[in-house]
């Protein structure tokens, strides 16, 4: 197979599309809560946030397996694939059940720890409370889109993203504000609704993989729940992928505690932002997983030599698709963050910052597809080497701007340019050495 632009456009599209639709699900969030309050919507940052530090890294195991279905998939191994779906679903949900124990347990120390207002730590924990219940279905999500992704058959993604919105959108309307009967539950309802919309969209993809994949070609017809030889080369993978992941949103969790400091304000422009940015952030997000798989099918392939010139593609595709959108970001600011709230206050204050945030593309996605492909490659140890490198400058960056300087919020939201800077050395460094042809999966 070559991976012409029209092919890699093919294959990151429907992953574009169902992340776009599943960020809508937060920007729902986000607008809804916006209209309850400011702590609600500084609350449902952090609780967010330290969600998905967790969910990174069942997001971690799930690339581990993108990259072995991948491999098998260019090799045309295709019986060998059922298999490591199987053990992904199976050591996922049990270590679901081993998180959502853990962090009623130890989150309430945590996030004391971290947060100053009282009032806006007693919301985070009540979101968090029921959040963590989405880990039983988020997780096995992870790895039917790793197959999707894996097999280059992304379209159904974009379906169950659908799906998963319509659900959410419904759900915060009515358990937030009390409809149709229901008494108002305010933030906690945001979680409630947020759950309910993955439980159904787990249960549509099962449904789906079972009734339109062919179970013999892909060896899903016999069910094991263990088989260590699997799981091992899996983790083999994935354990780099998971600790990358979980330390780079443990490092944004971080940064949006140290905006915390600044007051309750900053805060919640710094969750506004998050969300607005998410949109182009995902196009980037979409092609990197994009970039990931082709990396991996072809080297199953026996295509190395092509690993390059297709990444090249991905990257100008990336600049193209991104920056049209940035443009009309640009244009209309005040449209944009009217979504999230209605005090005038907050969007003045939010316009610096917010050109400040959109600036950080600029630098952002060399590094972020080149991470990936350094992935994609089988050398998800040293991906996670160079991700922990450049977090420990991002981090001392953060630090001294914002803890030690205090300075103004659209300053500290500079602070992305320094990691998107290092990322890109580093992963285009490793990459010209040409060291990564021999790694076998």
């Amino acid at each position: 197979m070559r991976y012409s632009y029209k092919k890699i456009i093919e294959i990151s599209w429907p992953i574009l599309a169902g992340l776009f639709i599943q960020q809508l699900v937060g920007l729902a969030d986000t607008a809804f809560l916006g209209r309850v309050g400011t702590v609600e919507l500084g609350a449902s940052a952090l609780a967010g946030v330290f969600y998905i530090m967790i969910f990174m890294l069942a997001l971690g195991f799930g690339t581990g397996i993108q990259i072995i279905v991948a491999r098998r998939n260019g090799e045309q191994n295709f019986h060998k694939i059922g298999g490591v779906v199987y053990q992904g679903i199976s050591f996922l949900v049990c270590a679901a059940v081993i998180i959502i124990a853990l962090t009623i347990i130890f989150a309430p120390y945590v996030l004391n720890e971290f947060i100053l207002s009282q009032v806006v730590y007693e919301k985070t924990l009540a979101y968090l409370n029921i959040r963590i219940y989405g880990f039983l279905f988020a997780f096995p999500i992870v790895v039917f889109r790793a197959f999707f992704i894996g097999i280059t058959q992304t379209k159904i993604l974009t379906y169950n993203a659908i799906l998963l919105l319509i659900i959410n959108v419904i759900l915060n309307y009515v358990l937030i504000f009390g409809k149709f009967g229901f008494s108002p539950m305010g933030i906690e309802g945001a979680a409630l609704a947020s759950i309910i919309a993955e439980a159904v969209a787990a249960i549509y993809l099962a449904i789906y993989m079972f009734t339109n994949i062919d179970l013999n070609k892909y060896g899903f017809c016999v069910f094991v729940f263990f088989n260590k030889n699997i799981l091992v080369e899996i983790l083999a993978l994935s354990i780099w992928t998971m600790l990358q992941y979980f330390v780079s949103m443990a490092t944004w969790f971080l940064f949006l505690v140290a905006i915390e400091n600044l007051g309750e304000e900053p805060l919640a422009i710094s969750n506004i932002l998050r969300s607005v940015t998410i949109f182009p952030y995902m196009i980037i997000t979409a092609l990197a997983a994009a970039a990931n798989s082709v990396t991996s099918n072809l080297i199953g392939q026996g295509h190395d030599f092509e690993v390059e010139a297709t990444s090249l593609k991905v990257i100008k595709l990336s600049y193209i698709m991104t920056f049209t959108l940035i443009a009309i970001m640009i244009i209309f600011p005040y449209p944009i963050l009217r979504i999230y709230t209605d005090s005038k206050q907050v969007i003045e204050n939010s316009i610096l910052p917010y050109y400040s945030a959109l600036s950080s593309f600029i630098t952002m996605i060399p590094g972020m597809i080149l991470l990936s492909v350094v992935s994609g490659t089988g050398q998800t140890k040293t991906a996670m080497y160079i991700e922990l490198l450049v977090l420990v400058f991002y981090c001392i960056n953060v630090w001294y701007v914002v803890m030690y300087l205090q300075a103004d919020l659209y300053i500290c939201w500079m602070c992305e340019h320094s990691y998107n800077i290092l990322l890109s050395l580093f992963t285009y460094w490793y990459l010209k050495r040409n060291k990564w042809c021999c790694k076998i999966v």
